[in-house]
Order: structure tokens, then sequence, then C-alpha cells
């Protein structure tokens, strides 16, 4: 049941895996910066040198990438027409705070103590008795603020325009 075959098949059938392998492989060879030299011969190509350096061996033939990527995101641009408000400052009655919170937040204090204690190691005058060499300004600062010693106003403004200017005196530290 074995068939022998003939050495004209054998080389029959090697030339068709060769021509199957030759229909399989894609070169992909990038464009040189010169222009004046002409496109390489096959033979070039399939040299050792050049299959490792210049030639991609794929299963599938590869489509050169498009010039422009396209991306999966597909952005929008929405545009708000600007509307325009005018500041209007609101006072409550008796020390009442009407915007935010009762007291200091946590980026008011570290607003006002950082600029005051700038000020301070420019040579400011301080707003409570101390000893100015033994302490950094920093912490010169924090003191002015908690002792209420600092003539300044926070003021909240809401998003419509409307504000309140807030003595520190008025807040809790």
């Amino acid at each position: 049941m074995v068939e022998e075959l003939n050495n004209k098949d054998i080389d029959k059938t090697l030339e068709d895996s060769k021509l199957e392998n030759n229909k399989m492989e894609t070169t992909v060879i990038k464009p040189s910066k010169n222009k004046k030299k002409e496109a390489r011969s096959k033979s070039e190509i399939k040299t050792t040198k050049s299959r490792t350096k210049n030639k991609k061996i794929l299963e599938e033939p590869e489509e050169l990438p498009s010039p422009e990527p396209k991306s999966l995101r597909k952005e929008e641009f929405v545009e708000y027409e600007e509307s325009e408000y005018t500041l209007k400052e609101i006072t409550g009655q008796d020390q009442e705070i009407l915007i935010g919170p009762k007291r200091l937040t946590r980026f008011e204090k570290a607003r006002i103590t950082g600029a005051r204690s700038l000020q301070i190691s420019y040579g400011a005058p301080l707003m409570i008795k101390g000893d100015v060499n033994s302490r950094s300004s920093i912490s010169l600062a924090i003191e002015e603020l908690e002792k209420k010693a600092l003539p300044i106003s926070i003021r909240r403004t809401l998003p419509n325009g409307i504000y309140q200017d807030i003595p520190i005196d008025w807040l809790k530290t």
C-alpha cells in the first residue's frame, strides 16, 4: 500500500511548497531618505543581511499605515455661550455668613498664612508681640491668624457673581 515516489514527484512537491511560501512572504521596505536611489531587485532583498534588517516575513500581507493615525475616540468640542454677569455684593445682618462655611477652610488658611509669611520675611511689622529672631515667618503668620490680629477679609464668590466679603474675626479658625 505504500506508494513509491519518483524523484520527479519529489521535485514537483518541493517546487509547489516553495511557490506557496513565496506567496505568503511579503517584504516591507522603508523608503530611503535619498530619493535618487532606485528600488532594489529581489535578489538583493533575499540576502541574509537584508533579511534581518529590512525584511519582515508575515503570514498575511500587511497594509501600509495611513499618514494620519485614526483615533478611536471621537472628540467633540462643545462651545457654550459666555454668560456675562456683574458682581453683586450681599451683606449679612449682624455678622451673618451667607456664603460658605462658618469657619476658615484649609485653603483660605494656607493662602493667608503664605501671603503673610512672605510679608514678614520681607520685613513687614508684626501684628503681635513675639521674638522675631528665634521663630520662622510661617510660625509667626500662623500665630497672627490664630489670634485674629490680621486686618484681612475673605471674598467668597458664587458662580452667578454674588459675593460676600467676610472679615477674619467673624470666622472660626
